[in-house]
């Protein structure tokens, strides 16, 4: 037995390899119903052009109605093949229970939804065909059935980008394309990604973003891919709808491709060229160019770590200090022990900061770049206890700060504009029947929410879309169609926003241990999400520049922090609140 090293977990059916290529077999003559069924689910999860070999296992007519693109349906392993129920006279035949443990579906947007694990049982039907009496499938489930490991060596995640509604600010929209060759489309996976963004955001992120393509726009006809020459430079041909574009238009059209290809392509995409249908260039942009519409943009890139000390103050931990350098506490009244804190948020320019009082009774907003007075309270709450009043505070990349009264009398999410404003109360749409905000994390394009909600004893992760309506400088502001982000996890104990479209979670699965994971904002994840285990984790945080280190507070071992490629390092021996400006 060793005595040393990480734990890791062990899957009972490993994750397929992405290297791995299945190749369809057609059916034998003669096959027999069990041949039939099987040879089918396997064929399902090959990459053959337009599911061929998988369609010579139906009956004619079942393969011209059968649309594998229009659905995928997720199972925990590959669907077991029941034991065969013998059709009668009214329907002849043989009927095979499909079954397994449904975990996920992406739907005809390639839009992932994650489910809670139940069982699925579907029917499959199967008849003689032919003279030959050749038996094949006739009734089905829509779409395609494959298991975990299955689709995650055909599938893989990519981040569409949408302006946020009325603002020249990105936003991820992430979606799930082939690894390869689409079967259907013929298309490379650079070709998938940019026809996903042509066809418009997700029905779930629609209501809140804008794509700068006028309705209509396509890669021009016969485009099955698009390579990229010795300089990096992506060309791109469009339809006719694109071609009367102003340059203003077309340099964002050009910043949503550069954006969304950023992360799939081995090849660092450095220029995108958009063309018309006769090959006349439309307009070109640069990495560099398209950098000021990124979320962080008006601010840079915060990373530096904040928390707070054992005596109760702002201290701040400079990115890139060694493990030696001692944390200083920052300028003002939030560093000098005025006001003692349990919960902190810092601005993401890092000027300002907001702090609830150890109590959680009271909410300061005051500069920490200067040694000035504090001001009145913001916010407050007359819970009866520190657990029923005030959450910690979040800052949305609008500048505007968000926290949620826990007192179960009067409970509120509220929004302060500009983090002095009066506050006002957020609507959630539909109510949270009955579960109370116990957190929340505001995304840095200010359209999206993570919040932990408490019901029944179980804290779940829930995300909801931001919704702004009325003037621009006094508007009503909503929370919309939350939707379950880590349903697979019995409770839920802290989250981070950690990148435009990722999470990083602290929670454990039902007979679970608690686990560090990051969660993808559509609720995906991989085994190699997982991070190395820490014990007694209460509070969790990550920057959106997904190389900066995690930080987080373990009741066992204090302010520690996560570089990539190492192990959990004690930073703080004392501490709590640990945060990254946002």
């Amino acid at each position: 037995m060793p005595d040393s090293g990480d734990v890791h977990p062990v899957k009972a059916s490993q994750r397929g390899d992405s290297q791995v290529r299945v190749y369809a077999v057609q059916p034998r003559k003669g096959a027999t119903p069990d041949e039939i069924v099987t040879g089918f689910l396997e064929a399902m999860t090959s990459d053959d052009s337009n599911f061929a070999t998988a369609r010579s296992y139906l009956a004619p007519e079942t393969s011209k109605r059968w649309r594998p693109e229009a659905s995928t349906t997720v199972l925990a392993a590959a669907p077991d093949p029941g034991v065969p129920i013998l059709g009668g006279r009214d329907k002849p035949g043989m009927s095979y229970p499909l079954l397994g443990r449904q975990i996920a579906a992406v739907d005809a947007q390639r839009a992932y939804q994650p489910v809670t694990p139940s069982d699925y049982r579907r029917t499959i039907h199967l008849s003689q065909q032919g003279k030959d009496g050749e038996w094949r499938i006739d009734s089905l489930p829509p779409g395609l059935l494959l298991g975990a490991s299955d689709f995650e060596r055909n599938y893989v995640s990519v981040n569409k980008y949408y302006f946020a509604s009325g603002r020249s600010v990105m936003v991820a929209d992430p979606v799930y394309i082939r690894q390869r060759q689409d079967p259907v489309t013929r298309q490379d996976p650079v070709t998938q990604a940019v026809s996903a963004l042509l066809e418009g955001p997700t029905n779930w992120l629609k209501p809140v973003v804008e794509s700068r393509f006028p309705t209509g726009t396509a890669l021009k006809g016969g485009t099955r891919s698009l390579t990229f020459d010795d300089r990096n430079v992506l060309k791109v041909p469009l339809n006719e709808r694109a071609s009367g574009v102003g340059r203003s238009q077309c340099t964002r059209m050009a910043a949503q491709i550069l954006f969304t290809l950023k992360d799939l392509s081995s090849s660092r995409v450095e220029q995108v060229e958009l063309q018309r249908r006769d090959g006349s260039q439309l307009c070109v942009l640069s990495s560099g160019q398209a950098k000021e519409y990124a979320p962080d943009h008006a601010v840079g890139s915060p990373d530096n770590q904040y928390f707070v000390d054992k005596e109760h103050r702002l201290a701040l931990l400079e990115s890139g200090a060694a493990e030696s350098t001692e944390p200083r506490n920052v300028p003002g009244p939030f560093g000098d022990g005025s006001l003692p804190m349990g919960s902190v948020a810092v601005s993401r320019d890092e000027r300002t900061a907001a702090a609830v009082s150890r109590n959680a009774a009271s909410l300061y907003v005051s500069s920490i770049v200067n040694g000035s007075e504090l001001k009145g309270e913001v916010v407050h709450s007359r819970g009866a206890s520190a657990a029923n009043r005030l959450s910690a505070p979040s800052w949305d990349g609008r500048g505007d700060l968000w926290v949620a009264d826990r007192d179960p009398e009067n409970p509120a999410l509220m929004r302060v504009p500009d983090g002095e404003d009066t506050p006002q109360d957020v609507r959630i749409v539909p109510g949270l029947d009955g579960a109370r905000i116990e957190a929340l994390r505001v995304s840095a394009d200010g359209v999206r929410i993570a919040l932990l909600l408490t019901k029944d004893g179980r804290t779940t992760l829930k995300i909801g879309r931001v919704e702004r309506q009325g003037p621009a400088d006094d508007p009503v502001v909503t929370v919309t169609e939350l939707r379950p982000a880590a349903p697979q996890m019995e409770t839920v104990t802290a989250v981070s926003w950690a990148g435009p479209s990722r999470l990083v979670v602290v929670g454990k699965e039902s007979g679970g241990v608690q686990q560090v994971r990051y969660i993808q904002t559509d609720g995906s994840t991989t085994p190699s999400a997982l991070l190395p285990g820490l014990n007694q984790v209460r509070a969790v945080a990550a920057s959106d520049d997904e190389s900066k280190p995690l930080v987080a507070f373990s009741a066992e071992d204090g302010i520690v922090r996560l570089p990539a490629g190492a192990n959990w390092q004690t930073l703080v021996k004392e501490g709590s609140s640990p945060v990254y400006p946002g």
